[in-house]
């Protein structure tokens, strides 16, 4: 190769390169544009969990059902208009995801100290992690810079969000679509550890499924009658349900899954081993979940010019 030709090719290459780490996220990108923006998320997130241990739950379902749906842009705070439909109607989030006020009240507060600045898909995927540290998880640090879409999509949702009544190999499909290995599925899945679940979602498992436990299963049917009582509630872990911890886990050792698609991470299938690694071992179980949160909070950020910064999370501006 000539010289010229070389240092054309150098030429593209730091191009390109430039052009990659210029779109990326950075975790020092509201510095000086915002500086308190961090803490404001904090203390509003601590507070909102300490008036109910479940909001933490809920804002970490809150992050995730956003990044599955076209990528971590807000689109899940979109209200419904006449001339618009959202993803608050999609089989997994009506009726069952909330925190949307909590994101509220932190865009509001930061409208007030750094009006135009802050993107609402930022506020939810440090909310997310900020709620995991309030109940007592691993933290990990929230590259920032992401943009707030325009549009949402309802079909999506509906299509790429995964159901309680998967198998094992759907669910491993689902998260393969997303980018993520069986093993970041597992880790993932460990959310579960905290948070609670509506009777609709497991009423099939405790009255038709032999892979639970029999004193567990009773339980739950003082809880989730056989006819009615969909929206009746009980935590996802028996034991710790406040707790970031690694019992969901040790739970489904002893079949005391709550929904079939928990169980069926360990049911005899390839996932059970990693099942059995996390119940033993916390450190490694943080150490994951943190890795797999971060790569989830890259999914097709929108960056640089694309998408808006919202002033109102439930409407485009």
């Amino acid at each position: 190769m000539s010289g010229l030709n070389l240092k054309l090719s150098l030429f593209f290459f730091l191009s390109c390169v430039l052009g990659i780490v210029s779109a990326q996220l950075s975790s020092d990108f509201y510095a000086t544009s915002c500086p308190l923006a961090l803490t404001t998320i904090k203390a509003a997130v601590a507070s909102a969990v300490l008036q109910e241990a479940r909001m933490g739950a809920s804002l970490l379902r809150l992050h995730f059902h956003d990044c599955f749906v076209q990528g971590c842009d807000a689109s899940i705070l979109l209200d419904d208009t006449s001339t618009f439909t959202g993803e608050k109607t999609a089989f997994q989030n009506v009726n069952s995801v909330r925190g949307y006020d909590v994101i509220d009240n932190i865009k509001y507060q930061l409208e007030v100290s750094c009006p135009g600045v802050v993107s609402c898909a930022d506020i939810v995927a440090v909310a997310a992690r900020d709620s995991v540290v309030a109940l007592g998880g691993p933290s990990w640090t929230v590259q920032l810079g992401r943009r707030d879409s325009t549009t949402a999509s309802l079909s999506s949702a509906n299509s790429d969000l995964p159901a309680p009544s998967l198998d094992l190999s759907a669910l491993i499909t689902v998260f393969a679509n997303k980018g993520f290995t069986a093993k970041e599925m597992v880790a993932l899945s460990g959310a579960h550890t905290i948070g609670k679940s509506q009777c609709a979602n497991f009423r099939t498992r405790i009255y038709n499924e032999t892979n639970i436990d029999s004193s567990y299963a009773k339980t739950l049917e003082g809880i989730c009658p056989s006819v009615g009582g969909d929206s009746n509630l009980t935590n996802f872990d028996p034991t710790t349900p406040d707790s970031f911890d690694n019992a969901y886990f040790k739970n489904l050792l002893g079949n005391k899954g709550l929904l079939h698609s928990d169980q069926q991470l360990f049911n005899g299938g390839s996932t059970d081993s990693q099942v059995t690694a996390y119940s033993d071992n916390l450190a490694s179980f943080r150490d994951d979940f943190a890795y797999a949160m971060i790569k989830m909070g890259n999914l097709n950020p929108l960056v640089g010019s694309n998408g808006q910064i919202r002033t109102n999370c439930r409407k485009v501006n």
